[in-house]
């Protein structure tokens, strides 16, 4: 079954194609079917990624996957949440993940609380108008490190600290961040979903 997925972020692409290995499902980024950006004009992730999911199968003819994923900091009230991608540009740093990392840093001096969240939504549309779309929400609470550790992963990771393993997500090996990332358990979740949902034959297998 191909699925377009409704980003171009080739981290992304990666760790999704590798959780949904086991349906057969093969993800196609929408950038190589010709596919541009969706806008993203609401407040939360469910409702984006909602929006992703119908503008991609409404260009391509095939069943979406969308993710909306965001950094929660408490200290922030919840900020940047949506906005996570561009939150450097807030403090007139270009967009990319390296400056994300060094705005939130400069932001979270002197801050006692660091309690942060990762999320991540993951919405599935058979097509633009599928009434039911499958909703899958993945969340994993830690703190904002005061510096960058670890090599792995992409976004927040070399910050996001995760107290159960006391490292952070860059630090961990790709399959362990895989399995307990917010991310990760938004896909095992969706992967129960299509089981049950669109692909019956394969909760047989």
């Amino acid at each position: 079954m191909k699925i377009v997925l409704a980003s171009n972020n080739r981290g992304k692409l990666a760790e999704l194609q590798a959780m949904l290995t086991p349906l057969g499902v093969e993800l196609v980024r929408q950038a190589d079917l010709g596919v541009g950006e969706a806008e993203e004009p609401h407040r939360t992730f469910v409702e984006n990624a909602l929006a992703k999911a119908r503008f991609a199968s409404q260009h391509t003819g095939l069943p979406a996957l969308a993710d909306d994923a965001g950094l929660c900091v408490d200290a922030f009230g919840g900020l940047p949440g949506v906005d996570t991608a561009y939150y450097a540009t807030q403090f007139g740093y270009e967009k990319g993940d390296d400056n994300n990392v060094r705005a939130l840093l400069e932001q979270m001096q002197g801050q006692r609380n660091r309690r942060a969240a990762m999320v991540s939504t993951l919405v599935a549309v058979r097509s633009p108008q599928d009434p039911e779309p499958l909703i899958a929400v993945g969340r994993v609470v830690g703190e904002i490190a005061p510096e960058r550790r670890g090599s792995h992963g992409f976004g927040f990771d070399p910050v996001m600290f995760i107290p159960e393993f006391g490292q952070t997500f860059a630090e961990l090996p790709p399959e362990v961040k895989n399995a307990h990332s917010h991310r990760g358990r938004a896909a095992q979740q969706m992967l129960a979903l299509m089981r049950e949902r669109w692909l019956p034959e394969a909760s047989k297998m």
